[in-house]
């Protein structure tokens, strides 16, 4: 069975655990075609258009 050798410090373990938490908001683009903001590689919910082209179909409200 694996036994550590000695005890890791707290800085050490937070350390190593800093980045686990990182409370950033996604980054968000406009849309070209709408001007709606979506995530950025992804197809907008607005207008269902995907670089360029329509993937999504969405009703008109």
């Amino acid at each position: 069975m694996a036994v550590p050798k000695g005890k890791v410090s707290k800085a050490r373990r937070d350390k190593r655990r800093n980045s686990h938490w990182k409370l950033e908001t996604p980054n968000l683009v406009a849309c070209p075609k709408c001007g709606e903001m979506r995530l950025a590689h992804r197809a907008c919910k607005a207008c269902g258009t995907y670089n360029g082209r329509e993937v999504i179909s969405v009703e008109a409200k």
